[in-house]
């Protein structure tokens, strides 16, 4: 079963448009707001385009809007990945 991990979405972050030098990825970012990350809803909509196009998982813009966060982005996309357990 594939998984994804929270470093698995920090590699995307950092290949996307938005990203603050500044900003420490590195840190604990998984309940911290992705605005407080430097990425506006635009570089938010390119990491799920990415998201979807590496491990075919598309995101629904609606949903979006509740994942504000590093960790509930990772898990929702940890729940529609091949072969996940829905819990």
């Amino acid at each position: 079963m594939q998984d994804f991990t929270l470093d698995d979405l920090r590699r995307v972050m950092r290949a996307s448009v938005g990203v603050d030098d500044s900003v420490d990825l590195e840190s604990d970012i998984a309940g911290t707001e992705f605005t407080e990350l430097g990425y506006d809803s635009l570089a938010l909509l390119e990491i799920v385009a990415k998201i979807d196009k590496e491990y075919g998982t598309a995101i629904p813009e609606d949903a979006v809007q509740d994942l504000t966060t590093p960790g509930k982005l990772a898990e929702y996309v940890r729940g529609r990945l091949p072969g996940a357990v829905a819990s």
